[in-house]
């Protein structure tokens, strides 16, 4: 009943009118996001978090805003999988094995509807689950002690490689750079400089979101600019005249319902994200449905399975993130440091000292996907025409939010070419195979792994065996040691799977 209560309360939160025009402009601009090939929700989110701070949101309507940017690109990657064959991102890599094909066959509508319900399904599912899953793990964190939030955090880095992919030690590089760049600035303990370089600026370190937006949205844009410097004509599907049936929605019901399952399972889990959710679901429905189906074929299952999984995947993992103040992906990471911006610290407190943040996301996302179904269904139109709108104008777009939005927080020049430094480092992290996500996790967690170490040392006089001498710790210590090897043994046998498939496709 208490879970209840607090939905109720939630839901004041989400219907205020506020929340609810900017939970719909989110959802706009990440189906939007979602639908260019190669951006995704990470760096949609990032490239609108200025833009929050500009305008001066509140911690629950920039919350709000954001992850309906989030759940609308989780959405929108199935526009360009099903109509150009190119995912918008990872996760939507399976929908192209029967999306593209169905759409050859002349059903581009019925494709795009039934991945948007099945979308809609997967996420629903998900987001129930953690209405009643988030409070009991909040209660079962705050039995956590110094030690045992070390671990976690440890726990958090060493499963890295699920969100990452298969790249390990480019993963554990990374991980150090961004641990150390967390190092920048006073000492609260000792109140000594660390790597200042005397320069008043770096005193309080360096600020997270700058590097974010460098890192993800300045990043991406030097990719564009070398990879798509003349504008590339791309062969778009023509969308029939939607024709959908009763028949054609209780077909996929049962798919969607155990993809948004299987999907929440993998998004709560660390580091297992949205791409193994998809391709989980994927597989073991064509397992279910053998030889009566006609996967990579056109079949609608085969559509219906992978979207329900990797919007489910998304909302999960939202779960730790809320509750352990550990993301589940590189989006949930990314959202992570606007809260703790805005002075809003993620875990198992929040749900007591900012429970109406907590709730009114919660409830928001309940209504944004009701939004997000009745906006991709009849205005898919308007998402394929702004697909092939050239990217030499939506560029100096993205460019003017993230110089403007950035500018407006401190008003500091230097924050301005600190931007654009990580703008480079960030291009040439990516261009070597190094996932910047790491980098974001190491900044964000390194100064609260930190203290929880110095305090678990000296609350047993300097003994080490603190770390490990609680059933928790060592469980904590048992399943980070598994994520450090499962994804070196498992994700390449994966991708290599994922690439299979799509090739046969």
């Amino acid at each position: 009943m208490d879970v209840f209560s607090h939905l109720m309360d939630g839901f004041t939160v989400a219907l205020s009118l506020q929340n609810l025009m900017f939970a719909l402009f989110g959802c706009f601009v990440g189906t939007l996001i979602g639908s260019l090939p190669g951006l995704g929700p990470a760096n949609g989110v990032a490239i609108l978090i200025p833009l929050a701070f500009s305008l001066g949101l509140p911690a629950d309507t920039a919350l709000i805003m954001l992850t309906s940017v989030y759940c609308g690109a989780m959405y929108g990657g199935r526009i360009s999988s099903i109509l150009l064959n190119i995912p918008g991102d990872e996760p939507a890599m399976m929908t192209c094995l029967d999306g593209y094909p169905m759409a050859k066959k002349g059903r581009a509508a019925e494709a795009l509807a039934l991945s948007a319900i099945a979308s809609f399904i997967g996420s629903l599912i998900a987001t129930i689950g953690m209405i009643f899953l988030a409070p009991i793990m909040a209660n079962f964190a705050l039995s956590f002690g110094p030690a045992e939030y070390f671990a976690l955090f440890v726990l958090a880095f060493a499963t890295l490689g699920g969100v990452t992919g298969g790249n390990p030690i480019g993963t554990l590089m990374a991980a150090a750079l961004g641990l150390m760049i967390a190092t920048v600035g006073i000492d609260i303990s000792t109140g000594t400089q660390r790597f200042t370089f005397n320069m008043l600026e770096l005193y309080e370190g360096v600020d997270f979101i700058i590097a974010i937006v460098g890192l993800f949205a300045l990043s991406e844009l030097i990719l564009f600019v070398e990879e798509h410097h003349s504008d590339v004509v791309r062969k778009m599907i023509k969308v029939n005249k939607l024709k959908l049936g009763w028949k054609d929605f209780t077909n996929i019901l049962p798919t969607s319902i155990r993809g948004g399952l299987l999907g929440f399972v993998a998004g709560v889990l660390p580091g297992a994200g949205a791409s193994l959710g998809s391709f989980v679901s994927y597989t073991i429905e064509k397992r279910i449905v053998g030889d009566k189906g006609h996967f990579g074929e056109g079949d609608a299952k085969g559509i219906a399975a992978p979207e329900a999984g990797n919007n489910g995947a998304a909302s999960g993992a939202l779960v730790p993130m809320l509750t352990l103040g550990v993301p589940g992906s590189g989006t949930t990471a990314v959202l992570l440091a606007m809260l703790i911006s805005l002075n809003v610290t993620p875990g198992p407190l929040m749900f007591t000292q900012h429970a109406d943040v907590v709730w009114g996301v919660i409830a928001a996302l309940l209504l944004g996907n009701v939004l997000l179904l009745a906006m991709n269904i009849p205005m898919v139109g308007i998402f394929v025409k702004l697909l092939s709108i050239p990217t030499r104008y939506l560029l100096p777009m993205v460019a003017v939010v993230a110089f403007v939005g950035i500018y407006s927080i401190s008003h500091s020049v230097l924050d301005l070419l600190f931007m654009c430094g990580f703008g480079v480092i960030g291009y040439i992290l990516r261009k070597i195979g190094i996932p910047l996500v790491p980098i974001i996790l190491g900044m964000l967690l390194g100064p609260e792994m930190e203290k929880n170490l110095r305090h678990a040392i000296q609350l047993s006089d300097g003994d080490w065996n603190i770390l490990w001498s609680s059933g928790l710790s060592i469980g904590l210590w048992s399943v980070a040691a598994m994520g450090l090897i499962l994804p070196v043994v498992i994700g390449p046998l994966i991708k290599k799977r994922m690439a299979a498939k799509q090739a046969k496709a």
